[in-house]
């Protein structure tokens, strides 16, 4: 590997590291109004909804999206799942279990 490659690595991995660490550490000290705290409560579900939804769909370039079948087969148990257990795990492992017997059966 070429120092170039190895510095290109550090230093993205300094960016990545400080994005992530400068931001708490300036919040830390200040005070943060109420109304923001609550606003700031809906990112993970909108992240959440946006990975999910992008998911369930295969882009072509020049077309409409498709629907990714596979996905949302293994996401029907896995919706169910989450209703019934209110567990992200259980989420998850529904999800992986739902594919892997989706990939089994061949229907993925």
């Amino acid at each position: 590997m070429s120092s170039y490659i190895f510095v290109t690595i550090l230093l993205c991995g300094l960016v990545t590291w400080l994005s992530r660490i400068v931001p708490f550490a300036i919040i830390k000290n200040l005070s943060v109004p109420q109304w923001l705290i609550s606003f700031l409560s809906f990112v993970p579900v909108a992240i959440m909804t946006a990975i999910f939804v992008e998911s369930l769909l295969t882009y072509h370039a020049g077309h409409w999206p498709e629907f990714n079948l596979p996905n949302i087969y293994a996401s029907i148990p896995a919706i169910l799942a989450g209703v019934f257990t209110k567990s992200l795990l259980a989420v998850v492992i529904t999800g992986i279990v739902a594919m892997a017997v989706l990939r089994l059966v061949g229907w993925a």
